[in-house]
């Protein structure tokens, strides 16, 4: 069996939609969301939040809009972002309507809580006119009191059920740039609600374990639930929902695309979780290694290993490496082979200027390729 054979992920295809810029569904990468918690109405603060998430990789940010100024806020600060945003609205269609006008790129509605068919056709012409998708997003606490009645309880076919109902409402009035998606805290019921629906529709799915907790748990619980719904092919864009900063779920999502291969960003740093063998303090040296890391977003991967065991062949496979030898010494890896011994006290400021440099080399050699391609396209 091939190393590409056995990674490959088999990804079922959905119908592309558009974010803004940022494509959905048919085989595009998938796109990492997140969603400020800062008052909408401190506009400078949720600026300012919204550009941390940017620098963290985050491809779309969602705000909330609880009232008129919130949503008339929008328009400071979708003008100054550079992700899409994804306007949060609960029943008041007013404000899906001026979310849309003031350059939200997404509204996130229930169409069935929003009143009146003629109130989600005002909302829908608001969508179309102004470019912007909507996600329908069905949540198992907060699901319709005819759906608890029907099967006495939250279930994957009234969460499914539910989606389809507010999709009915969309597509009557010819309404199609549309994602969904299916949450709950509970990852059993997560994860066969949005099987579920993925045999029944293909439009794009929005997967994520909703109130997931605290940074720890939320993580653990997000990472099994959505790593999960991707190993089998289900998910176009993901969001990690923890009780922590916007930031953070943004580096969770992308750790859970990279352990998948499917997205590759920043340094991945391959570590022992250190032994009596150990060489060196792996521990301290990776997490202040990773700190000082954060500012590269170049694809690779970086051994740190603390000794000979399993050292060298996880170093084969990295970009750059060090692993732990013997009096003192450690032995440097590039590209997979044995450069030099280390014997020096700054062990982290000598690695981060390593990668530093291969990363540098890595985007010459990125940019190189695309004015070749680029070369090839005007010939």
């Amino acid at each position: 069996m091939s190393t590409r054979s056995y990674r490959d992920i088999r990804r079922g295809f959905s119908r592309r939609i558009y974010v803004g810029k940022v494509p959905i569904g048919d085989g595009a990468p998938i796109a990492v969301q997140t969603m400020t918690n800062t008052p909408t109405t401190n506009i400078k603060a949720t600026i300012e939040q919204i550009q941390r998430c940017e620098a963290n990789g985050a491809d779309i940010v969602r705000v909330s809009c609880p009232n008129e100024e919130s949503s008339k806020a929008l328009k400071q600060i979708t003008a100054q972002v550079n992700v899409p945003i994804v306007a949060d609205i609960h029943f008041h269609y007013k404000l899906a309507i001026e979310a849309a006008k003031n350059g939200a790129a997404c509204l996130r509605i229930n169409p069935g809580n929003i009143g009146s068919v003629s109130r989600v056709r005002e909302v829908v012409k608001a969508a179309k006119d102004n470019n912007c998708s909507m996600r329908i997003g069905v949540n198992a606490g907060s699901l319709e009191k005819q759906l608890l009645e029907k099967y006495g309880e939250p279930c994957p076919r009234a969460m499914v059920e539910s989606a389809l109902n507010q999709l009915r409402i969309l597509e009557d009035n010819d309404f199609h740039n549309v994602k969904i998606s299916v949450k709950s805290s509970d990852i059993f019921l997560t994860t066969f609600a949005y099987k579920d629906l993925a045999q029944v529709c293909d439009y794009p799915l929005h997967i994520g374990v909703t109130e997931s907790g605290a940074q720890r748990i939320g993580t653990v619980k997000s990472s099994i639930g959505i790593g999960a719904l991707l190993w089998s092919g289900v998910g176009d864009t993901i969001r990690v929902s923890l009780s922590a900063s916007p930031e953070e779920e943004v580096k969770v999502g992308f750790d859970i695309l990279r352990s998948l291969n499917l997205r590759k960003r920043g340094v991945n740093v391959i570590s022992c979780p250190s032994c009596a063998r150990q060489q060196f303090d792996v521990i301290e040296n990776v997490r202040v290694l990773e700190d000082r890391l954060t500012h590269i977003t170049t694809p690779m991967t970086v051994a740190v290993i603390g000794c000979v065991v399993n050292g060298p062949g996880e170093a084969r496979y990295a970009d750059i490496g060090i692993i732990g030898g013997g009096k003192g010494t450690h032995m440097v890896y590039a590209a997979g082979q044995p450069k030099h011994r280390l014997k020096r006290k700054d062990t982290v400021d000598y690695m981060v200027k390593l990668i530093e440099q291969k990363a540098a080399e890595i985007e010459s050699e990125i940019k190189a390729q695309k004015m070749v391609h680029s070369g090839d396209k005007t010939e």
